[in-house]
């Protein structure tokens, strides 16, 4: 039973990255629009998707464990507006990878705050390695200075706090209601902010805006599945698929290449989380 939750769980996460991606790309294409705009609309589209269907399937809008769904909707807002920030001014793919630290701040809290088990000495080693691809990442890519990559960092562990709020609610609340706290909190304080700052988008624009919402807000509740259904050192990191995808993505449609150094950096990452998981799936499976 818990070998299909885990495999369930890995599934939703694929779904969730595949989503996030299309998301990410939308987002770059439209990274002439003020950041606080960007979060703004898109989580105003998510908000009347989710707030929709809670209603029409009968669950409050609020939710029952208030305190971590708060802190989830917080950090969540802080953790989208810093990584989308980046996403706007150096290549997705490092944008991506330094942000997917997020997996590595995750599994630390849940020792801590959701009663997971201690890792083993090779699995702290396999995280190490993984920090070191990151560097690498930043290291050889002149477009990418200290403010970025601290914002790319700052995103990964406001990413890795909402991420734990979601696992405190996996037994009291429905995955779509934990996701709607996110823009509860986003759209009031983004939506003040980009009154006064707004640029309009034009034709297509809206288009992808759209977009953006829409596969953010199935690949939230995606992502929410996962970790209700899946403990975090096993589900989180295969976000690092992602980070495929955005290298080859951004390569295709926004001509972003990256230096040798930095793929091998990113090679560094995705094949320690990667170890990682089957170390954990192992351990799993023999207990």
């Amino acid at each position: 039973m818990e070998t299909t939750k885990g495999t369930a769980g890995v599934a939703w996460m694929l779904l969730a990255t595949v989503l996030y991606t299309g998301a990410n790309l939308c987002v770059k294409a439209l990274a002439h629009l003020p950041t606080q705009e960007l979060v703004f609309l898109r989580s105003i589209v998510s908000l009347a998707l989710t707030a929709g269907w809670l209603k029409w399937q009968g669950y409050s809008l609020l939710g029952v464990n208030r305190k971590w769904l708060l802190i989830r909707g917080i950090f969540g807002t802080i953790g989208l507006a810093t990584f989308f920030h980046t996403l706007r001014f150096i290549p997705i793919a490092s944008a991506t990878v330094i942000q997917y630290l997020s997996p590595i701040f995750t599994v630390l809290l849940a020792r801590y705050f959701d009663g997971q088990k201690s890792m083993r000495p090779v699995q702290w080693a396999f995280f190490a390695t993984a920090f070191i691809g990151v560097l690498m990442v930043k290291g050889f890519d002149q477009r990418i200075n200290w403010l970025y990559f601290s914002l790319g960092v700052i995103s990964a562990m406001a990413a890795a706090v909402a991420y734990l709020a979601t696992m405190k609610c996996r037994e009291t609340d429905h995955p779509v209601g934990v996701v709607i706290w996110f823009h509860l909190v986003a759209v009031p304080v983004t939506g003040s902010w980009t009154a006064f700052t707004w640029v309009a988008p034009v034709g297509s624009e809206w288009l992808l805006a759209l977009a953006v919402g829409i596969l953010s807000v199935v690949a939230q509740v995606s992502m929410t599945y996962a970790l209700h259904r899946g403990e975090a050192s096993v589900i989180m990191p295969f976000k690092y698929v992602g980070a495929i995808l955005a290298f080859t993505f951004g390569l295709l449609l926004f001509d972003e290449k990256l230096s040798a150094f930095a793929l091998v950096g990113m090679g560094l990452v995705i094949a320690s989380v990667t170890a990682n998981t089957v170390i954990k799936r192992w351990a799993l499976k023999a207990a």
